[in-house]
């Protein structure tokens, strides 16, 4: 993994974390804008390369995977976490948001983090499966 510190906010980027009349967001930024192409990234769960689930039971050793799996399809798109502009979290319990936001913290670094949205869901595709994540990123084609 390469620590995002190493990597400043890309400058086509801009972070609103507070607009006016808004509540300040906790562990998010509320607005990101910028220029570039668009990357998609479907949501994510914690299969290795081999399509065997990695941490059942475990929403810690998950959310590790599902980022190192995000991170994995960004580079792909020629993309970072610090072009990531929003994620979308879905979750079996909300109570394994604490477990996301610690690997997403271990992976954005100092990057400035990006919109998103958490909600717990019903369930998944697979039972096994704890956390799923999707990520839109904007990519400066300008560099």
């Amino acid at each position: 993994m390469t620590s995002a510190s190493q990597h400043p906010a890309p400058q086509h980027l801009t972070h609103i974390a507070e607009p006016p009349g808004v509540a300040p967001g906790t562990g998010y930024t509320q607005v990101v804008t910028g220029t570039g192409r668009l990357v998609v990234v479907s949501g994510q769960v914690a299969f290795d390369e081999q399509r065997q689930l990695v941490g059942a039971g475990d929403p810690e050793a998950q959310a590790r995977q599902v980022f190192e799996n995000l991170r994995r399809c960004l580079a792909a798109a020629g993309a970072g976490f610090g072009d990531v502009v929003k994620l979308t979290y879905f979750l079996t319990d909300i109570g394994h948001l604490p477990a996301v936001r610690e690997a997403r913290n271990e992976y954005f670094g100092d990057t400035p983090l990006p919109a998103s949205s958490a909600m717990q869901v019903a369930a998944l595709f697979l039972p096994e499966v704890l956390i799923e994540i999707e990520a839109l990123a904007l990519v400066d084609d300008r560099a």
